[in-house]
C-alpha cells in the first residue's frame, strides 16, 4: 500500500513538474511578443483602443480565476457539486471573455488591422495568441468538469482538475501582461 502511495505522490510530482515545463515554454511566446510590442512602438498606443473594454473582459478573466481557484478548493474537500457548479460558471466566464475578443473588440480594431500598423500587427497577434489559448482552456476545463460530473475525482485524486485549472490560471496571468501592455502604456 505504502508503495502505491508513494508512486501515485510520485507521479503528481512528475505531473506537475511536466506542467510547469509547458507553462514556461508557453510563456517564451508571449514574452516575445510583448518585447516585440514595445521594439516596434516603444510607448505609443493608438487612441482608439477601447479601455472600457479592456477593463471589463480583464475583470471577466480575474472572475473567472477566483471560481476556478474555488472550484479546486471545493474538490480538494470532496465537495463535487460545488466544484461542479463553479467549473461551469468558470467556463461560462472563459466564453464570455473570448466573445468580449472575437465578437467586440476585433470588429472594433479592424482600423488599425495587422497589415496596417505594426501596432496593429501586435494587438492582435497577442490578442489571438491568448484568445487561441483561453479557447484551450476552456475546452480543457469542459473535459475537466465532464470528468468530474463522472465522479473521476476525489479529495485524495484530483490530478486532472488541478493541471486543468493551473494551466488556466496561467492563461489568467498571461492575460495580467498584455492588458497593460496593448490597454494602458501609451499614449
Amino acid at each position: 500500500m505504502t508503495t502505491a502511495v508513494h508512486s501515485l505522490k510520485q507521479q503528481i510530482v512528475n505531473r506537475r513538474l511536466g506542467l510547469w515545463l509547458f507553462i514556461l515554454s508557453e510563456s517564451m511566446i508571449f514574452f516575445a511578443l510583448l518585447a516585440t510590442r514595445f521594439y516596434m512602438q516603444g510607448t505609443h498606443r493608438p487612441a482608439e483602443v477601447n479601455q472600457s473594454l479592456g477593463l471589463i473582459i480583464t475583470c471577466v478573466l480575474l472572475l473567472s480565476s477566483f471560481t476556478a481557484n474555488r472550484a479546486e478548493v471545493a474538490i480538494a474537500h470532496d465537495d463535487r457539486a460545488s466544484f461542479s457548479r463553479l467549473l461551469l460558471i468558470t467556463i461560462i466566464l472563459g466564453l464570455g471573455f473570448l466573445a468580449g475578443v472575437v465578437l467586440i473588440e476585433w470588429p472594433e480594431a479592424l482600423h488599425f488591422a495587422p497589415l496596417s500598423t505594426g501596432y496593429g500587427t501586435v494587438f492582435f497577434a497577442l490578442t489571438g495568441m491568448h484568445a487561441f489559448h483561453v479557447l484551450t482552456g476552456v475546452i480543457i476545463l469542459a473535459l475537466v468538469w465532464w470528468n468530474g460530473s463522472r465522479g473521476r475525482y476525489s479529495a485524495q485524486d484530483h490530478w486532472g482538475a488541478e493541471g486543468g485549472i493551473v494551466y488556466w490560471h496561467f492563461v489568467d496571468v498571461i492575460w495580467v501582461l498584455v492588458y497593460p501592455t496593448l490597454y494602458l502604456i501609451g499614449s
